[in-house]
C-alpha cells in the first residue's frame, strides 16, 4: 500500500534527465503530480507518459508540475524523453529508495513470474507539500484526464 493522502509528502533528492539534482521541496508553492512508473520505453509506461505529454498545456496553464519517477538511469531517461518529446522532468531512482519511501515498490507478477518492482502510482501534492490524492491501479489511457479532473482542471 502506498503512503496515504493527508500527510506531508516525504522529501527526496534525485537526479533528473538533465543530470540536475531535484528536491521535492524545490516545488513548494506549486501543485505537483508525482507519478511512479516501472520502466522507460515500455508500452504501458510510454502510453502513460505520452498522455501526460498530450495534456501538458492544461497542467502548465494550471501551474501544476509533473515529475515522473522510475528506477531507470539518467541516460535511459534522456533517451526516453527525447524519443517521445516529454516536456517534464524524469527522475532517476536507481536503487528504488524513493519508491520505498513512498511504499510503491513491491511484489508483482508477469506471465506467471513473481518479482519485485514499481507499483504504478501517482500522488497529487499541494503547494504546502501535503499529499491530496493517491491514484493506485492506474488505467493508462484515462489516467491524465483523471488527474486533471482531481485537480479541477479541464483537459
Amino acid at each position: 500500500m502506498p503512503i496515504p493522502a493527508g500527510i506531508p509528502a516525504p522529501e527526496f533528492e534525485l537526479f533528473d534527465d538533465a543530470n540536475t539534482l531535484r528536491k521535492l521541496s524545490d516545488f513548494r508553492g506549486e501543485n505537483v503530480v508525482l507519478y511512479f512508473y516501472p520502466a522507460d520505453d515500455t508500452p504501458g509506461c510510454t502510453k502513460e507518459a505520452c498522455n501526460f505529454r498530450d495534456d501538458y498545456s492544461a497542467y502548465e496553464k494550471a501551474g501544476v508540475v509533473i515529475l515522473g519517477v522510475s528506477p531507470d538511469t539518467v541516460a535511459s531517461h534522456v533517451k526516453f524523453k527525447k524519443k517521445f518529446q516529454l516536456p517534464f522532468p524524469l527522475l532517476a531512482d536507481e536503487g528504488h529508495k524513493v519508491c520505498d519511501l513512498y511504499q510503491v515498490w513491491g511484489p508483482k507478477k508477469f506471465m506467471g513470474k513473481a518479482y519485485e518492482g514499481v507499483l504504478r502510482t501517482t500522488f497529487l501534492i499541494d503547494g504546502n507539500g501535503i499529499i491530496q490524492k493517491v491514484f493506485e491501479s492506474v488505467r493508462l489511457a484515462e489516467h491524465s484526464a483523471e488527474v486533471l479532473a482531481a485537480l479541477g482542471v479541464a483537459g
